[in-house]
């Protein structure tokens, strides 16, 4: 996810043809208001390995950035501590992402949570130089000496940075590698290096009210086999102030949705290229419901169009 400090992008409105031929998917039928529903998290599988991922996951963006021993920090050990607990496993992070590597680091050292944990982090660097003083500086922040997945921030010197972390998946350092981006302008690169590179997990915005990576970038990330992390479901909050006071569609409690940000997050795992959509919360009792869109019927192809006609117009 982008930087908090990086300026405001405004999506742009795009029709709803965006959306189709997204496959109708379903699941497990049931979910719960109050609790975690009952049964497994959803998973998607990641092409390059097999291995499966629960569909929602966390960002660190901002929620994470607290103070060590401060009581934002004791509320994000209840958050973790439900996140782990409802059957999620990526935590995605970054080193310009001011104190989140080491709260997360000492949250999953606290929790003894580390086994459980799918660690995403990025390399955000000009230099190879730069770039392994700061690898060197994540796995201290992070505790760890090796990451499930490394990620070039935003294609920041991609090339470059992207052959550097090879070099660490090589050496059994990093299980995974990807880049990413978190705006419109980042898709045409993006679709270039799917089409000329091999890699295991892009990263990339996708929401209701912004669908451009499902134009060319998410189908082509699916033909390639590359695994991909949705960020800024919510549009950095936006979604929110859009639907204050707005009732769910009809059709949402067999949808099994009880919340916009349950429908939100369910739209962006409704596309069947995403792998897991990574919202950010500091708070326990939004963690729980986050979680829950993870479970119960997906969103079928009508479903989707009439979201994207709705938050676009």
């Amino acid at each position: 996810m982008h930087s908090p400090s990086r300026r405001r992008f405004l999506d742009s409105a795009l029709a709803t043809s965006a959306v189709a031929g997204f496959a109708a998917m379903a699941g497990p039928a049931r979910l719960f208001a109050a609790t975690p529903a009952a049964g497994p998290m959803l998973t998607r599988v990641i092409p390059s390995s097999g291995e499966k991922l629960p569909v929602i996951g966390a960002g660190t963006s901002g929620s994470y950035d607290v103070a060590l021993d401060s009581p934002e920090y004791a509320q994000l050990q209840q958050v973790v501590k439900a996140f782990f607990e409802g059957g999620g496993r990526l935590i995605d992070t970054s080193p310009n992402y001011g104190r989140s590597d080491e709260v997360v680091g000492r949250l999953l050292a606290d929790g003894g949570w580390r086994k459980q944990a799918f660690i995403a982090t990025k390399i955000a660097a000009d230099s190879r130089e730069a770039a392994e003083a700061q690898w060197a500086d994540s796995l201290r922040r992070l505790r760890t000496d090796k990451v499930e997945l490394l990620q070039v921030h935003n294609l920041r010197d991609w090339q470059r940075q992207l052959a550097y972390a090879r070099e660490l998946k090589a050496q059994g350092r990093t299980k995974y590698v990807g880049v990413t981006h978190y705006t419109d302008a980042g898709l045409p690169e993006l679709e270039r290096i799917l089409r000329g590179e091999k890699l295991d997990f892009i990263q990339i915005h996708y929401s209701v009210n912004s669908t451009g990576a499902a134009k060319t970038v998410l189908p082509l990330a699916q033909d390639r086999g590359v695994a991909v992390i949705v960020n800024r479901a919510f549009d950095d909050g936006k979604l929110f102030a859009r639907v204050k006071d707005v009732p769910l569609p009809a059709w949402a409690a067999e949808a099994g949705v009880t919340s916009w940000a349950q429908m939100f997050l369910k739209f962006a795992i409704s596309h069947p290229a995403v792998t897991v959509v990574i919202p950010a919360t500091g708070k326990p009792e939004r963690q729980l419901d986050q979680l829950k869109a993870g479970r119960g019927p997906l969103l079928s192809q009508a479903r989707q169009q009439e979201l994207v006609a709705k938050f676009t117009a």
